[in-house]
């Protein structure tokens, strides 16, 4: 098998992890999977002769099974990438669940059988439901093209509180096209990606819920839109630099806490502040923003990520913003501008070794950041003339200043590894982000933290268990105004404050395409202290929400 064909086979994915090797054994640090150390292994391999090839490969081979040999282990190495990232990679998150390219020439699908229910020959091993598409994923491979759908179905409901109970479905379907430049054309570390969303079902924090951190990541307004349509170029030794330019989604790389992705509540994606304080909730999920972004890697172990986009996602910021573009391609850029810049940290460094007989170091990634977005923005409390907006004598336009940002400071940590199974580990995570601008923001502060338990039973290796909690802050100008609403109508109005809830999930993978993910959320004054409409003298009483949601991957 020749090494341009091996190297075809690992996946280009925007969103890459960190792990580290030893010669006895690999162990995933964080959630993404093998894809970003494999592609330097190979860049290397790839550069250098034959027998420094070798030199490469041997201790990998190792890695994986001291018993392989170096033949045996290049024959796998690609097949081995694609199960470790369809499985890992895969894991659902919220606003919105990633999702994993499948790989293309994986080994996997070359065994199936032709004809209308070939794909059901192997249905047990392939990482995707319809395998290779009768030919389809094949074809589009010879011109450097991969081809990834995922849908996403929910049923969650509310047994208790919020304004009514029950049950509501939701789904999402994504599709991702991507084009590997090199295996195309024979430019290196070109990637053109282009995907799109299909949204359907009912949206159950809306209708029963009213809270402000929203029950799931996949809840939006039923449409077919265009999502991402960017443009990707490696340059520098090792791709220590990069540059992306297009229509982004800036869920997918700032702020992240690859460890929260695994939860089904919104806020373990995208923070509380920006959804509530940015123009449209910002460029996220199901919006974004075209722009141009830059990643560097100065020395191995930090990186940093900035970027520039358009201040809002949408052309016209009253409203609601899906509906303002709601088939994804508008595509503005007049107004202001979002600028946000991250510095990572992360140890041990990709690429680092330990020799056999080494108690691993446990990983750990630290993120700081701050956006600055320079639209205009309305006061919480008071209008042009200095008069509290909820005064009779108000004229109803709020007094606007110029500009908004924030910071904020993200934790990854693995805590432990079980000593005789490495796939066993227990990590934390949390998240911080706060502004000091509390006359423009209705959230001044938002934190997620929480712990993520890798294979917690006897043989299942890739299920996961997770507890969070989630808090938002509503800041002192916003619930000035609540009071001055109970003053001057003289009835009961609830002063908003905060809102936490907690979780608590389960991915459980009952095939290589599917993950079913049982899930329990509760709210703690919901809405930040909303009045309840159906009886307007309280507030919205705490809720329990239960439900399961499906991942599949075709």
């Amino acid at each position: 098998m020749s090494l341009p064909t091996l190297y075809c086979w690992i996946p280009a994915s925007p969103r890459l992890s960190q792990l580290y090797f030893t010669f006895s054994e690999i162990t995933l640090l964080q959630s993404d999977g093998l894809l970003l150390i494999m592609r330097n292994i190979l860049i290397r391999a790839e550069k250098a002769t034959p027998m420094k090839r070798l030199s490469i490969f041997l201790p990998l081979a190792h890695a994986f099974n001291r018993k392989d040999s170096t033949q045996r282990f290049l024959c796998n190495l690609g097949r081995a990438s694609v199960v470790i990232a369809m499985l890992v990679a895969g894991n659902v998150r919220a606003a919105p669940p990633p999702i994993s390219i499948p790989a293309m020439n994986d080994g996997s699908l070359s065994n199936q059988s032709e004809g209308l229910f070939g794909f059901l020959n192997g249905i047990n091993r392939s990482n995707t439901l319809m395998g290779d598409m009768w030919g389809l994923r094949t074809g589009l491979s010879r011109y450097g093209m991969s081809l990834a759908l995922l849908e996403t179905s929910e049923f969650l409901g509310n047994t208790s509180g919020g304004i009514h109970k029950g049950f509501e479905y939701d789904g999402l379907t994504q599709a991702v096209l991507q084009l590997n430049t090199q295996r195309a054309f024979g430019l290196y570390g070109g990637l053109f990606n282009i995907s799109a969303l299909q949204i359907h079902g009912n949206n159950l924090s809306t209708d029963n819920l009213q809270t402000l951190q929203t029950a799931s990541g996949i809840e939006a307004d039923r449409a077919t839109r265009l999502w991402e349509v960017w443009y990707d170029q490696k340059f520098l030794e090792e791709d220590r630099l990069d540059i992306k330019i297009g229509q982004q989604s800036l869920d997918q790389e700032f702020m992240v806490s690859t460890n929260a992705l695994y939860f089904v509540n919104t806020m373990f994606g995208w923070a509380m502040l920006p959804s509530a304080d940015l123009p449209g909730g910002g460029p996220a999920y199901p919006l974004s923003a075209l722009g141009a972004r830059i990643s560097a890697r100065p020395m191995d172990g930090v990186t940093v990520l900035a970027g520039v986009f358009n201040g809002s996602p949408v052309s016209n910021n009253t409203g609601d913003p899906q509906l303002q573009n709601h088939t994804g391609t508008s595509f503005p850029l007049h107004g202001g501008a979002l600028a946000i810049a991250e510095l990572q940290f992360a140890y041990p460094a990709l690429g680092s070794m330990v020799e056999a007989g080494e108690n691993p170091p446990l990983g750990r990634t630290y993120r700081v950041g701050a956006w600055y977005d320079s639209e205009q923005f309305n006061d919480q409390r008071f209008d042009q003339t200095g008069l509290s907006l909820a005064n009779p004598g108000s004229i109803g336009a709020p007094e606007t200043h110029r500009g908004n940002y924030a910071f904020y400071a993200v934790m990854d940590q693995l805590l432990w590894r079980n000593q005789k199974d490495p796939n066993r580990t227990l990590a934390v995570f949390a998240r911080v982000m706060g502004t000091p601008l509390a006359d423009r923001n209705l959230i001044d502060f938002s934190m997620n933290a929480g712990f993520v338990y890798h294979s917690p039973f006897a043989y299942r290796t890739y299920d996961t268990f997770g507890m969070g909690v989630g808090y938002a802050h509503v800041s002192k100008q916003a619930g000035a105004l609540d009071q001055d609403t109970a003053n001057f109508t003289n009835s009961f109005n609830p002063v908003r404050h905060s809102e936490t809830f907690v979780e608590a999930t389960y991915q459980y993978q009952a095939k290589p395409w599917l993950q079913v993910q049982p899930d329990i959320q509760f709210v703690f004054n919901p809405g930040a202290g909303l009045a309840d409409p159906n009886n307007p003298g309280q507030p919205i009483k705490n809720e329990l929400v239960l439900g399961v949601r499906t991942n599949i991957s075709f």
